[in-house]
């Protein structure tokens, strides 16, 4: 019996997903809750595992396609002829939140043909490793002659192709193949995944958002000299502190007197939603690319408190465990390249928020302090807003008070 496996409802409203990897492939054997796939919705993503054991039969799509809830994800021949449909879950609670887990709508069919075309002349059969293999290789796969089942491609036969093409070295697979590709000086990537969902929202951002971006020069030597006197007192017992947990908190003083910026506006309904909390954004660069997580309810904890989430936020979005909730919610960002920080930059604003605070590397630079030209730490600090609801002056007024908590950073502190 063939059971058709149906895009779960992951919750939360989401209508489609992306498919991002596949753990298994045509021919595989699967136990009952091993993983069959990574989808992405929004920016989190979620292994989809198995209600039942069985042989995989064929994959609903290639990696990169946009699923929609309900649509076929791939189909698995139960073990046995009499084997039994899985019961289907119980419905959650009305407004209950599914878990990710829970799998939806697998069907039984019988006799159900692959999913792909198996007449002479249409596109080969493959697996969608297999199809990248190939590509990666520099071979088109119609002239391939197929091994697997039912005409399918495997990964022998590019084996075999490729080691006829060099003599009979297997050992010489890929660099018999390489030049192939190079030698047009075109390599081609399909976007997918979380860099697809990046080029997604800045682009919406930038279309959507008419950006003001202002930047301002911070002396930061008292705050460096303040936070070596920090770390080297308490940083074995309490964390080491980073400029981050002191700009957090000046943020969280700043959006005090400026709530406007504290903000979100859902420019579809024209609404502007001012808020108490201050949920932080932490533009984080990973392997896989630009993650925001959320540093939630900053005005309630302290220096350490802060610097820990931090890096608790950081290493979770490295190692791809964050879970959607680290990842959505924040009312203001703040994005730093550390040391490649450059003199300036025009941070992209995190849509639907209206304001990004961008920090741009320390460096000594000559001063003028009471007459004298002085060595300082110097540091400055571009910010993006959205000209549409936040003013220039209520921005500019708003890193200048930034500033001058950075530079008197006691002042941080006095409530």
């Amino acid at each position: 019996m063939m059971h058709v496996i149906r895009m779960p409802d992951l919750g939360e409203g989401i209508a489609e997903v992306e498919v991002v990897a596949w753990r298994v492939l045509p021919g595989d054997v699967v136990a009952e809750d091993q993983v069959l796939a990574d989808v992405m919705t929004d920016k989190a993503t979620v292994e989809i595992p198995s209600p039942v054991s069985g042989r995989v039969a064929s994959l609903g799509c290639e990696i990169g396609t946009m699923l929609a809830v309900g649509a076929d994800l791939i189909r698995i021949e139960l073990e046995g002829e009499g084997a039994t449909p899985p019961a289907a879950p119980s419905p959650s609670p009305a407004g209950a939140a599914k878990p990710p887990a829970a799998i939806a709508g697998t069907t039984p069919v019988r006799d159900a043909p692959a999913i792909g075309p198996s007449t002479p002349g249409q596109r080969p059969l493959a697996s969608p490793a297999v199809r990248a293999r190939a590509r990666e290789l520099g071979i088109e796969l119609g002239d391939v002659p197929a091994s697997g089942p039912g005409g399918r491609v495997v990964h022998a036969d590019l084996d075999a192709c490729v080691a006829r093409a060099s003599g009979g070295r297997p050992g010489t697979v890929r660099t018999t193949a390489r030049p192939s590709v190079s030698a047009a000086g075109v390599h081609s990537e399909k976007i997918v995944g979380l860099r697809r969902k990046i080029a997604q929202r800045m682009q919406d951002a930038k279309r959507r958002i008419p950006h003001f971006t202002y930047v301002e020069e911070v002396d930061v030597s008292e705050l460096e000299a303040l936070r070596e006197r920090l770390n080297a007192k308490w940083g074995a017992s309490r964390g080491h502190l980073t400029l981050l947990a002191f700009l957090v908190r000046a943020v969280v003083v700043a959006v005090r007197e400026f709530p406007q910026v504290n903000a979100r506006f859902d420019d579809d309904a024209g609404v502007l939603s001012r808020h108490d909390a201050v949920h932080v954004g932490i533009a984080t660069q990973t392997d896989a690319g630009l993650l925001v997580p959320v540093l939630r309810d900053a005005q309630v904890r302290d220096l350490w408190g802060c610097a820990a989430e931090v890096v608790r936020l950081a290493d979770a979005a490295r190692s791809g465990k964050a879970v959607r909730d680290e990842l959505t919610g924040s009312t203001i960002t703040i994005t730093s390249l550390g040391r490649l920080g450059g003199i300036m930059s025009t941070p992209v604003i995190n849509h639907p928020e209206v304001a990004i605070v961008g920090v741009n590397r320390i460096a000594l630079r000559p001063a003028i302090r009471d007459g004298m030209v002085v060595a300082r730490q110097m540091m400055n600090l571009s910010s993006s807003f959205d000209h549409r609801v936040v003013d220039g002056a209520v921005a500019a007024t708003f890193v200048q008070y930034l500033r001058e908590h950075l530079e008197h950073p006691a002042m941080l502190f006095v409530e």
